[in-house]
């Protein structure tokens, strides 16, 4: 198959052509690899230079373009039809937030051509879903598409309920690189990054954000840091101005971590802490810093709720109530005292998009083009 990939350019902080990062990657890279022709299509929010690259993905091609978004959004859509045309296409996946969803509906109904959507998280919980009517185009979007892939079933489920998806519904589960992601030396790790490495060492890395429950975290660790002399915070990624990370010696920020260096950080620690709020991205994003700190073999609190309560369900010493600051304590002093890394089934990306191949391969009969079932 010849297949289009759209999506933005960057992507949980990573940039997804140049670090080769996560699901907006490995789509296009492993169907690629099972022999088909993929061109990605990314617009650059944050103004990287446009161009095009060619990755080996042998035995099919993977070839990127990219383009800056001061090329105008009205002059993009008219600059992608034309492109696709010159591709020719027989399926086109659209992905990674609203107005590249809705432009992969949009685009395939006037070339008539089949398209399938991913959800990676529940883009109505990003902030582009405060321009208005753009809600709407996710929705009319995701109600048409003949296939639909999300990170859990239970966004699948809302998809079905709440945006009345026509076509079929695929959960499809991100994963983690796990040759990045893996055991390493404690010690090492620690001196490598400059942490203390006698100290147990409790922390987190990512958006260290007030609206998704840092602050719990923050305040658990004043309770912790009080009793505790020997333990110290770990912190790494972009903070905020209206919660920032708590001062003092036993509090290590280490900024913004190369992808690499998070593994390196995942291993330094003790106890890694995943924090949540009951809200729509709490509720419907995928985990992934659980998958990437369980494949470090490291133990974990998170959150209970969303997808991270069933993939932590046999493992309910590591789940704490929802900006409950005691509970939060208590879940970390228990994992101090008794540490139980959980494990965690995790399958490879070859094998994750194996299984969503067959049902684009299906889109290429006659009556998907439309939106129609079969």
């Amino acid at each position: 198959m010849r297949i289009a990939f759209l999506c933005k350019r960057r992507y949980m902080g990573k940039d997804v052509i140049d670090d080769r990062y996560g699901r907006l990657y490995e789509i296009p890279y492993q169907l690629a690899r099972l022999g088909h022709t993929v061109r990605g299509y990314c617009l650059s929010y944050q103004g990287a230079p446009g161009g095009t690259w060619s990755h080996d993905a042998s035995p099919g091609l993977l070839e990127w373009e990219s383009r800056p978004l001061d090329m105008g959004t009205v002059l993009y859509p008219a600059h992608l039809r034309r492109r696709l045309r010159y591709f020719r296409p027989d399926v086109i996946v659209g992905a990674s937030d609203i107005p590249h969803v809705a432009l992969a509906a949009r685009l395939g109904q006037q070339l008539d051509v089949p398209h399938a959507l991913d959800l990676y998280d529940h883009f109505e919980s990003f902030g582009q879903a405060r321009i208005p009517g753009i809600k709407t185009l996710l929705r009319r979007a995701v109600g048409g598409a003949p296939l639909v892939t999300t990170t859990s079933q239970m966004l699948a489920d809302h998809v079905l309920s709440e945006y009345r998806a026509r076509g079929n519904v695929l959960s499809m589960p991100s994963t983690v690189d796990k040759t990045v992601f893996r055991p390493l030396d404690k010690t090492q790790c620690r001196q490598a990054l400059g942490l203390p490495t006698n100290a147990r060492l409790i922390g987190t890395a990512g958006g260290l954000l007030g609206n998704r429950g840092i602050g719990t975290l923050y305040d658990a660790w004043k309770q912790l840091a009080a009793t505790d002399a020997s333990s110290h915070l770990v912190l790494a990624g972009p903070t905020d101005p209206q919660c920032p990370p708590p001062n003092g010696e036993r509090v290590h920020y280490l900024g913004m971590l190369a992808h690499g260096q998070i593994a390196q950080l995942f291993n330094a620690l003790d106890v890694g802490v995943i924090y949540l709020r009951d809200s729509l991205f709490g509720r419907y994003c995928f985990p992934q810093k659980a998958y990437e700190m369980a494949a470090c073999g490291i133990a974990i609190v998170a959150t209970r709720v969303g997808a991270m309560t069933d993939v932590l369900h046999d493992h309910p010493q590591c789940l704490y109530q929802t900006d409950n600051i005691e509970d939060l304590t208590r879940c970390i002093r228990q994992q101090l005292q008794h540490p139980t890394p959980p494990a965690l089934l995790i399958d490879d990306w070859s094998k994750i998009i194996g299984k969503m191949e067959p049902h684009l391969r299906a889109l290429t009969t006659k009556g998907f083009a439309t939106g129609a079932r079969a």
